[in-house]
């Protein structure tokens, strides 16, 4: 049996396409096997590894006198902070938004669609293994609470959590927090190293950032190492590549 809340569906089709919203309202820039905050504090990490030894690289390249490239990173530092941590914020805000307006949606579909929840209700719980008088009981209890209704719903046929969502502004602040550990330690090695302390620094940061990610995510700790400094090197090597091109042939 159908009905115009399921839109020609079944309750189970109706389901599988709210599964698929649910998914894609989970869905941040960060990921989110992880928290948000340490996502993006590791998100921006390697970002600001890469960045900046890239231009410490590149401007040494062009003959840049070391005292103009330091205060060169310095400035471009100073806002690319608050870029990377207003970014963050934004993309959380607008996935608390995605998430507050599929609430609104089921709880107005609460509100004039009942017999359809209660539809979409058996069916969850009968795919849980509850028959007979049992499930009945289960739906009309679910049915006589409206709030927990809506949580059941949200949970079982949305597929959200809603304790998993973070205020955008901790996501800011995991931002910052990458941002900062990440300077600071590039900073530590070009004051002792020149570009090769700014290069190992960086590598020493996709080792930090490819483990804590992995062992968070119960992934593989040496693969995840591995592939970050693999692609932290292919990235600058491309980059010094076109360099040296561009040296070669224009300059």
């Amino acid at each position: 049996m159908t009905h115009d809340h399921f839109e020609g569906k079944s309750a189970h089709e109706h389901l599988v396409e709210a599964r698929k919203k649910g998914a894609q309202a989970m869905h941040e820039h960060h990921g989110t096997e992880i928290s948000g905050s340490m996502s993006s504090a590791i998100d921006t990490a390697k970002e600001v590894s890469y960045v900046f030894t890239s231009i410490f690289l590149l401007l040494t390249l062009f003959a840049f006198p070391l005292q103009k490239i330091r205060i060169f990173i310095y400035l471009f530092g100073f806002g690319y902070l608050f870029w990377k941590v207003g970014r963050s914020a934004l993309l959380g805000w607008v996935r608390l938004e995605r998430v507050h307006r599929l609430i609104d949606e089921e709880r107005l579909e609460i509100k004039n669609n009942r017999d359809q929840e209660k539809e979409e209700l058996s069916e969850m719980y009968k795919a849980k293994g509850f028959t007979g008088s049992l499930l009945s009981q289960v739906v009309d209890v679910l049915m006589a609470d409206d709030n927990r209704l809506l949580e059941v719903m949200l949970q079982e046929e949305l597929g959200l959590t809603l304790s998993s969502y973070e205020h955008p502004l901790k996501q800011s602040f995991g931002a910052a927090c990458g941002f900062l550990s990440a300077f600071i330690l590039l900073t530590i090695g070009e004051v002792f190293g020149s570009f090769y302390g700014i290069f190992i620094s960086g590598i020493l940061v996709m080792l930090i950032t490819g483990y804590l990610s992995a062992k968070l995510q119960n992934n593989d700790t040496t693969r995840s190492m591995v592939w970050n400094i693999a692609t932290f090197l292919l990235a600058i090597g491309i980059g010094y590549f076109f360099a040296e091109l561009a040296l070669t042939w224009f300059l």
